[in-house]
C-alpha cells in the first residue's frame, strides 16, 4: 500500500511517499481501508515531535479519517468488514489502510459521505466538549473565538450559536471573517489590523466576554484575557501561534474568572461514556443539517505534505482534507 511515511523529524516537506507492507489488526483495533483524512493543526506538530503523542518513527501523520473496515481484531464486535466507518489516533490517516483502535472507530451515519466523515469527529469533538463540558457555555452569554477561521475554531463559532451564545469570531483576514459570518458570527474582529482588546470593549460595551475559545495562544492570549467578563471562562485549546503564553494570574484574582484546560484526546479516553454520547449528538446535528463543516481545498495524497505546509502558512480556511 502507499503511505506519507515520517522517517524523521522535521517539516512537511521532508515526509516521502512510499510503498510498504499492509498492517495486520491485532486484538481491540481494526484495519481500515482510508477514503478520506482531514488534516488538523496537531498533525504538523507531531511531524516535528512537538505533540503530547509521540508515535515511534517511522509513522505516517494524519489523525482523523474515515473509510472502510476490511479486518478487525480479537474482540471487536461493534464494526465489521465493509462497514463505513470514522475513526481518531495519534497518526496513521495519511495511508491507503490504517489500524485503528476499536474504541475510537465508529459507523458513519447513512447518507454521510466520508469527506464529511473525516472533517467532523476532530474539530467538532474538540468545540462540542470545550463549550459544553469544560466552558459550560449558556444561552445568551458572549462566546469570543480565536482562530475562529481554523479547524476547530469554525467549529466553535457554529456550535456557539447552535447553542445561543452570541459569537464574536477574530481572525486575520476579511476573507476568513466573512465565512465566520456566515458559520454564525455575529461579530467580526480582524486582529492584525484592529486592536483586540478594544474592539471586544466596543463591542460588549464594557462588559466583556462570557467565554473564549482559545486554540491560538501566542500575544493573542493576553488581551483576551483581559477582556474577560465578571466569572468569566478561558478556554486553553491551543498554541497554533506559536509562543506558548505566560499569563499573570492576578488577571484570574481580579475578574473571578477561570483559566480552563481543553485536551479532548485524552478526555475521549478517561471520559469514554460521556465522549461518545457528544460524538452522537454532534452525528446527529451532522444528519439534520445543522453544522457542516468547511472544506477549503482537496488534496491527492501525494500532496499531503503540501496540505500541511498550507496549514503551517495559515493558507487553509475550515478544513484540509486528503482524498484517497
Amino acid at each position: 500500500m502507499k503511505a506519507i511515511l515520517c522517517r524523521s523529524y522535521g517539516l512537511p516537506d521532508t515526509l516521502t511517499l512510499e510503498d510498504i507492507p499492509s498492517p495486520v489488526p491485532g486484538p481491540g483495533e481494526v484495519l481500515i481501508e482510508t477514503k478520506a483524512c482531514s488534516l488538523n493543526f496537531p498533525d504538523t506538530l507531531t511531524i516535528r515531535n512537538m505533540y503530547q503523542f509521540k508515535p515511534p518513527l517511522p509513522f505516517s501523520p494524519g489523525s482523523e479519517s474515515s473509510g472502510i473496515v476490511k479486518q478487525v481484531g480479537e474482540g471487536v464486535k461493534h464494526v465489521k468488514p465493509g462497514d463505513r466507518v470514522f475513526t481518531f489516533g495519534s497518526h496513521g490517516g495519511l495511508a491507503e489502510e490504517r489500524i485503528s483502535d476499536a474504541r475510537t472507530t465508529i459507523p458513519l451515519p447513512d447518507g454521510m459521505d466520508f469527506i464529511t466523515g473525516a472533517s467532523t469527529m476532530y474539530a467538532y469533538g474538540t468545540s462540542y466538549h470545550a463549550l459544553k463540558d469544560r466552558g459550560q457555555l449558556q444561552p445568551g452569554e458572549t462566546l469570543l473565538v480565536l482562530g475562529a477561521a481554523g479547524g476547530v475554531g469554525l467549529a466553535a463559532v457554529e456550535l456557539g450559536d447552535m447553542m445561543g451564545a452570541t459569537v464574536i469570531a477574530a481572525a486575520s483576514s476579511d476573507e476568513k471573517l466573512a465565512v465566520c459570518n456566515e458559520k454564525g458570527a455575529t461579530y467580526m474582529i480582524n486582529y492584525s489590523k484592529e486592536d483586540l482588546r478594544e474592539r471586544i470593549k466596543d463591542i460588549t460595551q464594557g462588559k466583556g466576554v462570557d467565554v473564549i475559545y482559545d486554540p491560538v495562544g501566542d500575544k493573542w492570549a493576553e488581551p483576551a484575557i483581559r477582556s474577560l467578563a465578571w466569572r468569566g471562562r478561558y478556554l486553553v485549546v491551543g498554541f497554533a501561534g506559536g509562543e506558548i503564553p505566560r499569563i499573570p494570574l492576578n488577571l484570574a484574582l481580579l475578574k473571578g474568572s477561570s483559566l480552563v484546560g481543553v485536551f479532548w484526546g485524552m478526555f475521549t479516553q478517561k471520559e469514554a461514556a460521556l465522549s461518545r454520547q457528544n460524538m452522537q449528538d454532534i452525528a446527529t446535528w451532522a444528519m439534520e443539517g445543522k453544522i457542516s463543516p468547511y472544506i477549503s481545498r482537496h488534496y491527492s495524497l501525494a500532496e499531503a505534505p503540501k496540505a500541511l505546509a498550507d496549514m503551517m502558512e495559515r493558507k487553509v480556511i475550515g478544513k484540509a482534507v486528503v482524498v484517497l
